[in-house]
């Protein structure tokens, strides 16, 4: 599994709108066989910000697939308006796992 780590960046007194919306598109992700967890994190040190983390079964599905389809679309609309910066992302790969 590959974790797909976004940094998103809200105003900060929008925080409560965007968290309800990425509520709503929660589902538009894990209706995707390739899609395997999702959660939303809230930075501490830094107001408006997020860590969106995603694990998929590989990186080409969630930039081959996923990004190609309408799900993604429908989590752009809802989520985008409420975008301060470009969010930035990444993918990882676990290399150890600690208890």
């Amino acid at each position: 599994m590959i974790h797909e780590i976004a940094t998103l960046t809200v105003n900060p007194n929008q925080a409560a709108s965007f968290e309800a919306a990425v509520a709503k598109a929660r589902p538009l992700f894990l209706e995707s066989p390739n899609c395997l967890s999702f959660s939303l994190d809230r930075v501490i040190e830094a107001s408006g910000t997020y860590c969106l983390v995603v694990g998929w079964t590989s990186v080409q599905a969630h930039i081959e697939t996923f990004r190609e389809s309408e799900n993604f679309q429908k989590w752009r609309e809802l989520v985008s308006p409420f975008f301060a910066k470009q969010p930035v992302v990444i993918h990882t790969e676990r290399v150890t796992k600690w208890a």
